[in-house]
């Protein structure tokens, strides 16, 4: 089972696209080359395909806190589950119940105004994620450009220690602790633990 991450950004034309381009174009190549990975197109639209459906999740939380670190700027992202039947040498040109998923589920998003869920084909287990994932945009949807800094660097690198990044960013530790509170991160991780565990019997 693969993941396709297919997503846009929110409000883009309301945004100089300088400001946007450049962090997306930085996260995604983080998991992969371009186009064979992942491919921006149409604008503000991009997809992003994931050997391991299990790391789905992690991926989407991990572009959504590196978009959501540059001011007001959010990212919309659908994640599909299933297969990969064509592999060509674009993602966006592959196919596959992945991709499907994936691509309709972002029509769905933008219809509701939310901006993250996923698409397996197993209602139940959409069903329970979903509704996980849209109690925790609760508090993603709040999380402020230094907040969601704390979150990606902690995401991207689960090892950190809080003083490390509190010399990186030339902030105080406690600064650190308070941004993790506020972003709910333990309940995020959880959150991704608990996706990682339920897949696995898909």
């Amino acid at each position: 089972m693969i993941a396709v991450l297919t997503g846009d950004i929110i409000h883009s034309e309301k945004q100089q696209k300088s400001s946007w381009l450049k962090a997306l174009k930085k996260v995604l190549s983080s998991f992969g080359k371009s186009p064979k990975d992942w491919e921006i197109y149409r604008g503000d639209e991009f997809q992003l395909q994931l050997p391991d459906a299990k790391e789905a999740l992690l991926a989407a939380l991990r572009i959504k806190s590196y978009i959501k670190s540059v001011e007001n700027i959010d990212a919309r992202i659908a994640i599909g589950l299933g297969d990969k039947t064509i592999n060509a040498a674009k993602v966006t040109e592959s196919n596959g119940s992945a991709f499907v998923n994936s691509g309709r589920l972002l029509d769905d998003l933008k219809k509701e105004k939310t901006s993250l869920a996923l698409a397996s084909g197993n209602d139940d287990f959409d069903k329970e994620m979903n509704l996980m994932l849209r109690l925790a945009l609760v508090s993603i949807d709040s999380w402020s450009a230094v907040s969601a800094e704390i979150v990606y660097l902690f995401l991207s690198n689960p090892k950190l220690q809080q003083t490390e990044v509190a010399q990186q960013l030339e902030i105080r530790q406690s600064a650190v602790s308070q941004r993790l509170r506020r972003a709910n991160y333990d309940l995020l991780v959880a959150l991704i633990d608990f996706y990682q565990q339920k897949i696995q019997s898909l």
